[in-house]
């Protein structure tokens, strides 16, 4: 069984005029909302074996952050493929992933993410909104088998579902 969660970058700043998309940072709201569902996770025990990210600084940054709040120590590595390549590209990109990695986080942008969300599971998500993740469950030894349509979508999350109902054990971890 192998686990791809797919997790667009955090909401990002637009403050700076004339930045490049590729030094965009993260907003301050991108980063509580890592808080909140980097916690969710850490509840759920969802942790990966390693994280794989886009070079742009907000999927950097995203990835970063979710690591710290989860306390994963494992490897993240940060790779130009995955800046706005097709989704076919990043689905190549998976099948060559060493499979002693059961469970991935791959860090990317829309509207790839969500594209590739359909690919995979065949369920269609119109717009995976900032730090939505999706976790796709596969019946398969390794990651050279991924094939169109076959994942199973275990969960989608997102922080909008945070806004008016937070559990009591995801409130406790978060710092004011």
């Amino acid at each position: 069984m192998k686990t791809l969660y797919l997790i667009k970058h955090a909401k990002s700043d637009w403050s700076v005029p004339g930045e490049s998309d590729m030094e965009r940072a993260l907003s301050k709201k991108g980063r509580k909302d890592i808080n909140t569902m980097g916690s969710y996770l850490a509840l759920r025990g969802v942790c990966p074996d390693i994280i794989l990210s886009s070079c742009a600084l907000r999927a950097q940054e995203t990835a970063n952050l979710l690591a710290q709040k989860i306390d994963f120590s494992g490897s993240k590595l940060y790779f130009k493929e995955l800046y706005l390549s097709s989704p076919e590209t990043i689905k190549e990109f998976i099948m060559a992933q060493d499979d002693q990695m059961s469970k991935i986080f791959l860090v990317g942008h829309n509207p790839q993410v969500s594209e590739l969300v359909y690919i995979l599971s065949g369920e269609h998500i119109s717009k995976i909104p900032p730090l939505g993740i999706v976790a796709i469950e596969f019946d398969i030894q390794e990651w050279g088998e991924l094939a169109d349509k076959q994942g199973q979508i275990d969960f989608f999350i997102n922080p909008k579902q945070f806004k008016y109902y937070m559990p009591k054990q995801i409130r406790s971890t978060l710092a004011d």
